[in-house]
């Protein structure tokens, strides 16, 4: 074995280790981007189930304003009896 072989070796190696590392890299870029595809695509759906949560509850009010003004009121003394510590 001469210098030459060695280091023909270690170069070799050191490409490897670079290309395995290359690899790895894109791996994480590319897992790391459909996460936040996903987590993109989760808000939206999200946001459009929060308006259509909004929406229902305006309609059910304008629908049975009696009912909702009962609850609302139901609603109030509950909590004031939960904040008020008794």
């Amino acid at each position: 074995m001469d210098v030459t072989d060695n280091t023909n070796r270690v170069d070799e190696t050191i490409d490897k280790v670079k290309s395995s590392a290359h690899e790895a890299v894109d791996r994480a870029a590319n897992a790391t981007s459909q996460a936040a595809d996903a987590i993109g695509k989760k808000g939206e759906q999200l946001k459009n189930a929060e308006q259509q949560f909004v929406e229902d509850c305006r309609g059910y009010i304008h629908e049975n304003p009696v009912a909702s003004l009962g609850i609302a009121v139901g609603a109030g003394f509950l909590l004031s009896r939960l904040m008020s510590g008794r």
